[in-house]
């Protein structure tokens, strides 16, 4: 790095002193340390985005039949499903858009407007009273909070390249956390009046609205995080030169370098700064943000059926589990996944490399959900000590796979597109995730129905389907489907 800025002083005998892309670049070259504070940030901005996506699941089961909308118990699954794929949807249609604005405006606007959307939308979502209105507060959620692919560059833009793994990791782990944590705080917080009658009562406001808390109290966080992301230093570089002085300046760094991954970071004022011509074409890049979506549809259609099979009755082949039950197992998957992510990811990733953890992840998740309905056949504290323990490793695994194409998809692109490679990616994703919980949902219902059938009865058949996504993913990590960027360890 000490190289890039005698190159940048060398070609215009000036520093820029007033882009922030090159005070964060100065901070780097001067700190080769592990940036803590700013990966603080990100920790927290990211968890404020994640924790809203799935705290519903819990106790959407309950909401729905509050809403009295489903003629039979075992519809409340489908219209759960439309519930919990209105955010992706939402999503899906604007994080192109997001990216985009990151990459000409800067990280931090977008990343600043997704949080304050958190603050109202979530809130709303608390208050709903009917279908409708639950369905088009989560969809203006989804559209709206445009924060995860911003921040995926922005986490590899504040590290050096060799701390950029652990950047990425920071990223899976918050995101990870708040899927686990928002469920968690769902469960254990929602029907306050029927659960601490002596703190909340029947005609308060919580009373009335019995999903009100976890949803206020997760806003609440997300304003402080809003008040937090005001100091965030940006990223982007705004370098104001014309056209012939900045790509004088551009080839002066590669040439110094040989690395233009890492340093095409001027932006021209008054051209567009994204340039997408090239990312379409780019394999490398379209492979990973592919088999991402695959994995993503699987552990987005997992979450919704996790939850609605652990409060389902019995007779159904359910766990007849209470909303704090799957709050207090998804509590203890998020203190494992917190402890794996800091402390032995990094550690694995630098010796197997993305592809390698992405594979074994899906190897090892396929025979651990075979195990979920037998699971289910137990009582007490076997059952609870062994979901828990499937759940955390379930969790593990899915991050990992996660993070490995992370890292890929962010290495495959240089500085000036990873804005807008994300956001393709998160709109690729979230038509994923939108299809996971209405289909997981869907799949779910229908199961309920066949418990006596001769093949796969039940719940089996649910497990079956989520093991059969997983296989596809893992066939598409091999050649010569995934192509990983040249650098990268297989």
């Amino acid at each position: 790095m000490g190289d890039n800025r005698e190159a940048l002083l060398g070609a215009e005998n000036k520093y820029f002193e007033n882009c922030p892309g090159c005070k964060v670049e100065l901070l780097k070259e001067t700190n080769p340390g592990i940036p803590f504070k700013h990966l603080l940030y990100v920790w927290v901005v990211v968890l404020a985005a994640a924790l809203p996506i799935s705290s519903l699941f819990p106790f959407l089961y309950f909401m729905i039949r509050d809403f009295n909308i489903a003629k039979k118990e075992e519809d409340i699954g489908y219209y759960a499903g439309y519930v919990g794929s209105a955010f992706m949807f939402g999503r899906a249609l604007t994080s192109v858009f997001w990216g985009m604005i990151a990459d000409r405006y800067g990280r931090k606007p977008v990343i600043m407007f997704g949080t304050f959307s958190v603050v109202i939308f979530n809130t709303l979502f608390g208050l709903s009273t009917n279908f409708w209105v639950a369905v088009s507060t989560r969809f203006l959620l989804g559209s709206l909070c445009g924060i995860l692919g911003p921040m995926r560059a922005y986490a590899s833009e504040v590290c050096r390249k060799e701390y950029q793994a652990l950047g990425m990791s920071i990223i899976s782990t918050s995101w990870g956390i708040g899927l686990v944590i928002g469920p968690a705080l769902g469960g254990f917080l929602a029907q306050p009046a029927e659960k601490f009658p002596y703190i909340f009562a029947n005609e308060s406001l919580f009373g009335r609205f019995p999903y009100f808390l976890p949803c206020i109290l997760i806003s609440l966080f997300a304003f402080g995080v809003f008040l937090i992301s005001c100091s965030l230093p940006e990223t982007l570089h705004i370098h104001e030169r014309n056209d012939k002085e900045c790509d004088k300046l551009n080839d002066a760094l590669v040439t110094s370098t040989g690395e233009p991954n890492a340093n095409e970071k001027v932006r021209i004022v008054g051209r567009h700064p994204t340039s997408q011509q090239n990312l379409w074409k780019n394999w490398p890049l379209m492979s990973s943000i592919i088999v991402y979506c695959v994995f993503q549809l699987h552990d987005m259609a997992y979450a919704e059926i996790f939850s609605l099979w652990a409060v389902s009755p019995r007779k159904n082949g359910g766990l007849s589990y209470s909303t704090a039950d799957v709050g207090e197992v998804l509590a203890i998957s998020g203190c494992g996944l917190l402890l794996f992510q800091l402390f032995l990811y990094p550690l694995i990733e630098k010796t197997l490399g993305p592809v390698m953890i992405s594979r074994l992840g899906a190897v090892l998740t396929i025979p651990l959900l075979f195990t979920y309905p037998f699971i289910a056949m137990l009582k007490g504290l076997s059952l609870m000590f062994l979901i828990s323990s499937a759940s955390v490793l379930k969790n593990v695994l899915s991050v990992s796979i996660t993070t490995g194409l992370f890292l890929l998809q962010n290495r495959a692109v240089t500085q000036k597109q990873r804005g807008a490679a994300n956001g393709i990616s998160m709109s690729a994703m979230s038509i994923f995730k939108a299809v996971g919980p209405a289909a997981g949902g869907s799949l779910f219902s229908w199961a309920q129905n066949r418990q006596n059938a001769f093949f796969l009865p039940g719940d089996q058949m649910v497990f079956f389907a989520l093991n059969m996504i997983e296989v596809i993913g893992l066939l598409m990590t091999f050649k010569p489907f995934l192509i990983p960027p040249d650098d990268t360890v297989l």
